[in-house]
């Protein structure tokens, strides 16, 4: 994995931002956001090892600055995350329905986890945007439930807001390290990656249980 970041995300990235700067930094932030194996923790850091060898930004002619660079990832987040919100107002929902009985979510476990995101979702936006992996899928049950594009815009936001300044400070602070730093963040991802395929897999097992117990008391 980590030679494919090296081999192909890596000089992508800085190929970005020296050719268009900040602009850069939106596009490599937006596919990040809905694209899951391309880690913030190297992208972002990157740009702030910019920031901090006050190397020139090919649009503005002037050194790399902190406050823009954030601003150009919260941007390129918001955008990621207003794509996967779309997704899921537009598409999602129909979709799960059509094939969610192939893993065993009936129309009452739709209608639950709706309900639940209805109650739950403003805090559920914000904080997951500074979570690993889960920034990148939060979005789509976000538009499943018909949130409020402007909250929902203004949620995703302020949580990607942190998120930003951190890794692009750390990039500043580690300097010609941050490739070693984003490497070991990156490990946080995949483990949160391994509990979330657990959880997943005992849901569907406990459903699969529970199907076939049906199925037998009919019988």
């Amino acid at each position: 994995m980590f030679a494919w970041l090296d081999a192909v995300v890596l000089p992508w990235v800085e190929s970005l931002y020296a050719t268009v700067g900040y602009v850069g930094v939106v596009v490599a932030v937006l596919v990040e956001s809905i694209v899951v194996p391309i880690p913030s923790e190297l992208i972002l850091p990157l740009a702030g090892f910019s920031v901090a060898q006050g190397v020139p930004e090919p649009l503005t002619r002037t050194s790399w600055s902190y406050w823009p660079t954030v601003l150009a990832g919260v941007v390129g987040s918001t955008i990621g995350a207003l794509l996967a919100y779309a997704f899921g107002r537009y598409a999602g929902r129909p979709t799960v329905e059509r094939f969610g009985r192939y893993v065993f979510l009936t129309p009452d476990d739709i209608d639950l986890a709706d309900r639940w995101f209805r109650k739950w979702g403003a805090a559920a936006v914000f904080f997951g945007r500074c979570v690993p992996m889960v920034r990148s899928v939060i979005s789509v049950p976000a538009g499943f439930s018909r949130m409020n594009p402007l909250q929902f815009t203004i949620l995703s936001a302020a949580g990607a807001l942190p998120w930003c300044m951190l890794l692009v400070w750390g990039g500043m602070q580690v300097g010609e390290y941050w490739p070693a730093i984003a490497r070991a963040m990156n490990g946080i991802e995949y483990a949160v990656l391994a509990l979330s395929v657990l959880a997943l897999a005992l849901f569907f097992g406990k459903r699969l249980v529970g199907k076939l117990t049906r199925e037998a008391v009919r019988r």
